[in-house]
C-alpha cells in the first residue's frame, strides 16, 4: 500500500479525515479509519468532536492530531485536547506568534502551524458561507470559495467604499524567511496548504523549504534569496504576506482571487490582431501568459512570438515582441507570467532524475567454514550456508562490495560498506546477491513498523435530562432589548456589553468565539473549546451533527449544546434518535428557528468607515458586517426562519433558540 511504501522511504502518513459526520455516515466513516488504522496510518486529523472521543475510546493505539478546522487558537484549548488524548493540534491559521509562546508555556501538546499557501478569510472551522449560501460545506470539504468571488462594500445609500473587487480574497502566506524563529519557538511541524495544486507545485515549495530548515539547524541561518521567492511566485501566488502569524495586516489582495505569477511586460501598442509587449522578464515559448483588463482579464499560451519581423523561441528583459492573437487587450495591460515553462520543464526533468533512496551504513563478514554475516543498523542477517573455501581464486573485498552496492531495484543505497573477508574465501555470485536480497528484505520488515491494533468497546457515562419546551432568544443591542424584554423568553442571550448594563433574570452571557482567555463558567454561552467548562451551554459554531459528539461534550460537563446551522430536519431526527436508542437517554439541545447565520467570522477589518457597512453580491444582496471585541462578523442577508417548529419539540429538542441581530429582523 502507499502507507508501507512511505514507511520504507522513513515517510509518515497523516490522513485528515476532518469534516464533521452525519448520523448517516458514522459507521462507514469507522469502517474507513479502521481500515487506515490496520495499515498502519501514522494518525489521523480530526475536526468532529464526537468522531474525536468514538476513536480514542475504541481505537486507543490510534494517534489523533486536532485539525485547524477545530478552531484551536488559545492555551486553554490546546491544554484541553491534550488532556482529553490528542497527541498534536494544528492551531488556527489567525493565531500569533506571541500566542503561540503562550500555549507552549501551558502544554507540550505537539504544535503544527501553517507556513506556505492559501489562507482562509474566515476563522478555521467558523465559515458557513459556502454552505448558507450554495449548500456546499466548507465543513464537509466542499467549500465552493465564496471569499474569491467579486463583492462591494456598501453602506445602506448603495455608496461604495471598496476600490476592488474582491475584498474578501485573502493573499498567500509565505513564511519561507521567518522559518528559524519557528523552529526556535519548537513548533514541531509545519504545514504547507496544497488542496487542488499539481505536482510541480508541491515538488518546489516542500524542496525550498526543506532546505531553509535543513540550512537553520545546520548553520543557523535560513538560506534563501530572491530568486527562490521569485520562484515560489512564478509556480503560484495571490501576493505574499507573513500573515497574522507574525501580526500582519497586509493579509487581503482585492486586486485579483487568483494565480498572479509574475509581471513580465506591457502592451505598448495593438494594431489589428498584433499585440505588441515591452518586456521586463524573460518569457519562453508554451509560458502561460494573461492580460490584466479593466473587466475580465485574458490569457494565452504563448505559441509563438516575433521579434523584428523574426519569429523567436524566447525573448528578453528589455525586448519588445509582437503576439498575433484576437485575445482581449489594451495598452497599458499589464502581461503576467502564470505558467513559466522552463520552470515547468526544469522541475520534470528534477523529478524524473530525482531517485530517492534509503541511506544505509553496512558491514559484511565472510570468513571460511562461517555463515556469512550482514550487519546494517541494528539489523544482523547470517546466511543459510557456509563460506566455502577456495580451490583456485579467492574472493576479494572489491568483489563483495561491488555485489553489494547492486541496490538500483531497491529503496536503498549504501553510503558506507565495510568488508571484512579473510583471503581463501569463495562464494558464488548468485549466493552474494541472494544474501544482499535476503538482508535488505530484513531491512524492510523493519522499517515496516506496525502499530498495535487494538479496538475497545465505545463507552460513555452521562446523564439523563428532562423533556422541556422552551423559547430562548439571542439578543444583540440594547435598543432591541427594549422592544423585546416583555416577550416570553426562558433565556435571552447576551453579549458581554449588554449583559452588563441590563438587570434581568433571564439573562445569560455569550463569550466571543474568539478569546485567549479560559471564561467560561456555569451557565454562561460559550462559542469555543477553550471556554468548556462544567455547566456551560454550547454554541452553533460547535458544528455539532451527531449523536457522539452531542454525548462528548454532556460528558465534560456540558449542560445545553446548541446544534449546527447546518443541519436539516432529517440529521437533527437520525441524531435525537441515535442516542436515545444507544444511550437510553435524553440530550439536552438548543436549535436556532429564526435568525441571520452568521456567514463568516473574520480578524481583518472590513470596516473602513464609522458606518453600518454591508457586504452586496452579485445578485444585490446585502450581508451585514458587525465588529465585535475579538473581529467581524458576516451576517446572512436576511433571516432565516424554521417552519412548524412544534416539530422539534417532538422530535426531542428541549429550547428554541430566535436570533435578533438588527432592529429590522423582530418578528
Amino acid at each position: 500500500s502507499c502507507i508501507n511504501y512511505a514507511h520504507i522511504y522513513g515517510v509518515k502518513v497523516y490522513v485528515t479525515v476532518n469534516t464533521i459526520i452525519y448520523e448517516k455516515d458514522v459507521d462507514v466513516f469507522m469502517e474507513y479509519v479502521e481500515i487506515l488504522h490496520k495499515n498502519n496510518v501514522d494518525a489521523i486529523i480530526i475536526q468532529d468532536l464526537g468522531m474525536f472521543d468514538l476513536i480514542r475510546k475504541t481505537y486507543p493505539n490510534l494517534e489523533i492530531h486536532i485539525s485547524t478546522q477545530m478552531h484551536i487558537h488559545n492555551p486553554s484549548g490546546a491544554v484541553l485536547m491534550h488532556n482529553l488524548g490528542a497527541k498534536r493540534v494544528v492551531l488556527s491559521r489567525e493565531v500569533s506568534i506571541d500566542t503561540i509562546k503562550e500555549i507552549k508555556k501551558c502544554t507540550d501538546v505537539e504544535l503544527e502551524v501553517f507556513v506556505h499557501g492559501a489562507l482562509c478569510f474566515s476563522y478555521s472551522g467558523q465559515c458557513y458561507m459556502s454552505s448558507i449560501i450554495g449548500g456546499r460545506s466548507g465543513n464537509q470539504g466542499k467549500c465552493a470559495g465564496t471569499c474569491r468571488l467579486k463583492y462591494s462594500l456598501v453602506d445602506s445609500d448603495n455608496n461604495k467604499y471598496n476600490e476592488h473587487d474582491y475584498p474578501l480574497s485573502m493573499k498567500d502566506l509565505c513564511t519561507i524567511d521567518k522559518i528559524g524563529e519557528l523552529i526556535d519557538l519548537g513548533i514541531d511541524s509545519f504545514k504547507v496548504e496544497g488542496r487542488m495544486k499539481r505536482p510541480e507545485y508541491v515538488f518546489l515549495v516542500i524542496s525550498l523549504y526543506r532546505r531553509a530548515i535543513d540550512n537553520y539547524i545546520l548553520n543557523g541561518k535560513v538560506d534563501i534569496n530572491e530568486d527562490d521567492l521569485k520562484e515560489l511566485k512564478k509556480i503560484y501566488n495571490r501576493e505574499f504576506t507573513k500573515g497574522y502569524l507574525f501580526n500582519k495586516t497586509d493579509v487581503v489582495n482585492s486586486y485579483r482571487p487568483n494565480h498572479l505569477g509574475i509581471k513580465v511586460g506591457e502592451v505598448i501598442n495593438k494594431k489589428n490582431n498584433s499585440i505588441y509587449i515591452k518586456l521586463n522578464d524573460d518569457i519562453t515559448r508554451g509560458d502561460g501568459l494573461r492580460f490584466l483588463n479593466k473587466t475580465e482579464d485574458s490569457g494565452l499560451i504563448l505559441t509563438k512570438m516575433f521579434k523584428n519581423g523574426d519569429d523567436i523561441k524566447s525573448a528578453h528583459k528589455g525586448d519588445t515582441i509582437v503576439i498575433k492573437d484576437k485575445i482581449d487587450c489594451f495598452i497599458g495591460s499589464s502581461v503576467i507570467k502564470t505558467t513559466d515553462k522552463v520552470q515547468m520543464d526544469n522541475i520534470n526533468f528534477r523529478l524524473s532524475k530525482k531517485i530517492r533512496k534509503v541511506m544505509l551504513e553496512g558491514k559484511v563478514e565472510i570468513k571460511c567454514d562461517n555463515y556469512i554475516k550482514v550487519i546494517i543498523g541494528n539489523i544482523i542477517y547470517e546466511s543459510t550456508f557456509k563460506v566455502e573455501k577456495a580451490i583456485s581464486k579467492a574472493l576479494t573485498s572489491d568483489e563483495v562490495k561491488k555485489q553489494f552496492m547492486k541496490t538500483n531495484d531497491t529503496p536503498y543505497m549504501f553510503s558506507s560498506l565495510e568488508i571484512d573477508i579473510d583471503n581463501s574465501s569463495f562464494i558464488p555470485v548468485s549466493k552474494l546477491n541472494e544474501v544482499r536480497r535476503l538482508a535488505l528484505e530484513e531491512v524492510t520488515k523493519q522499517r515496516l513498523y506496525v502499530i498495535p491494533f487494538i479496538k475497545n468497546e465505545y463507552d460513555i457515562k452521562i446523564m439523563d435530562y428532562p423533556h422541556y419546551e422552551r423559547k430562548n432568544a439571542f439578543i444583540r443591542t440594547e435598543e432591541i432589548y427594549n422592544v423585546l424584554k416583555n416577550k416570553d423568553y426562558y433565556n435571552i442571550y447576551m453579549k458581554k456589553s449588554l449583559y452588563e448594563k441590563v438587570d434581568d433574570p433571564r439573562k445569560i452571557l455569550r463569550l466571543e468565539r474568539v478569546t485567549n482567555i479560559n471564561n467560561g463558567g456555569t451557565g454562561i454561552l460559550v462559542s469555543e473549546l477553550g471556554s468548556i467548562t462544567k455547566g456551560c451551554i454550547t454554541d452553533f459554531n460547535f458544528n455539532i451533527v451527531n449523536s457522539y459528539a452531542v454525548a462528548f461534550l454532556h460528558s465534560l460537563g456540558v449542560n445545553r449544546i446548541t446544534l449546527s446551522i447546518e443541519m436539516q430536519d432529517d440529521d437533527i431526527e437520525e441524531l435525537i434518535n441515535a442516542y436515545k436508542q444507544r444511550y437510553n437517554k435524553n440530550p439536552n439541545l438548543e436549535l436556532i428557528v429564526y435568525g441571520r447565520e452568521e456567514l463568516m467570522l473574520t480578524k481583518y477589518d472590513l470596516c473602513k468607515v464609522n458606518k453600518q457597512l454591508y457586504l452586496k453580491d452579485r445578485f444585490n444582496n446585502k450581508m451585514p458586517i458587525v465588529k465585535n471585541d475579538n473581529g467581524f462578523t458576516i451576517y446572512n442577508y436576511s433571516p432565516k426562519s424554521l417552519l412548524n417548529i412544534d416539530k422539534y419539540y417532538k422530535m426531542g429538542i428541549n429550547y428554541l433558540r430566535y436570533d435578533f441581530i438588527f432592529k429590522e429582523d423582530i418578528l
